[in-house]
């Protein structure tokens, strides 16, 4: 499941409405993603992250189909959001569902790597003092 949203999402939730369809699933590995107070060196007041939904959600569902057989997993979730977000907001949420935990571990950093890279959404840092576009990097 690949959700693109502003609201904030609920972890326990998110991760409910899938383990509960699944009773073969034995492990569950998340990663959640916040805004940071400080980044390259500099006070960061807010984020601003557009993106181009959909073409995310076309590349948001390459990955994770990849993921699911490149690593066996059951299912899948990611959510990403979008718009302002304040510092120590979540920005995203990827969960994978397997049988065994390695399989989830491993398709969680996978699905992250190429998210941060190559996906369409681009951030622009707001500082206390001035504001930067970030490029897209592991």
């Amino acid at each position: 499941m690949i959700k693109i949203q502003k609201k904030d999402f609920n972890i326990e939730q998110e991760i409910k409405l899938l383990k509960d369809k699944y009773s073969n699933v034995g492990a569950v590995i998340s990663f959640i993603g916040f805004v940071r107070d400080i980044n390259n060196k500099k006070d960061v007041k807010y984020i601003e992250l557009e993106v181009y939904e959909k073409m995310a959600i076309k590349e948001l569902s390459k990955i994770k189909d990849n993921a699911i057989k490149k690593f066996d997993l059951v299912d899948c979730l990611i959510v990403h959001r979008y718009g302002r977000l304040d510092v120590n907001d979540r920005i995203v949420l990827v969960v994978c569902f397997s049988e065994h935990r390695n399989n989830s571990f491993e398709a969680c950093k996978f699905i992250m790597d190429y998210l941060k890279k190559d996906v369409p959404f681009w951030k622009k840092e707001i500082y206390f003092k001035g504001s930067d576009w970030l490029e897209n990097t592991n």
